[in-house]
């Protein structure tokens, strides 16, 4: 569920790749970086404890970096487009709904409103013309 306020922490169910890949980045928070107070708290249910072997302690590995940061992001938002698109054509293709209804709807469903309708429609189709482009151009040819 989508919380605008983004006062309920993000939980991740530990069988989803992003669970893995957050699990993965976690590290032990520098010494000389202070505690900071973001503006979005990761749950990681069933995490294996620090006595367990490959085990992380949430209590020390509870810090992600720029880095870590910047990868979470990127595999987010290639989530997000990924879904998209598919939500795109499968209600067009199963429902014969219209593509910016579409979008309409999946912004709706997850709250988006930084974006516009717009912008999600055309990633959609700038993604569709690269991937099922199924012949080339012909060239024009100047008379």
């Amino acid at each position: 569920s989508s919380d605008p306020e983004g006062s309920m922490p993000v939980r991740f169910a530990d069988h989803l790749d992003v669970y893995h890949l957050v699990y993965n980045l976690l590290e032990k928070r520098p010494v000389n970086c202070p505690r900071d107070n973001g503006n979005l708290e990761i749950v990681l249910p069933d995490r294996r404890q620090g006595d367990v072997p490959g085990g992380k302690s949430p209590e020390r590995f509870n810090y992600l970096g720029q880095r870590s940061q910047g990868i979470i992001n990127k595999k987010l938002k290639l989530m997000m487009r990924a879904e998209l698109h598919d939500f795109i054509d499968e209600n067009k293709h199963r429902f014969g709904i219209d593509q910016l209804q579409s979008v309409h709807c999946f912004m709706k469903k997850y709250c988006i409103d930084s974006l516009s309708e717009d912008a999600l429609l055309k990633d959609y189709q700038r993604w569709r013309d690269r991937v099922r482009r199924s012949s080339l151009k012909r060239p024009y040819k100047k008379k």
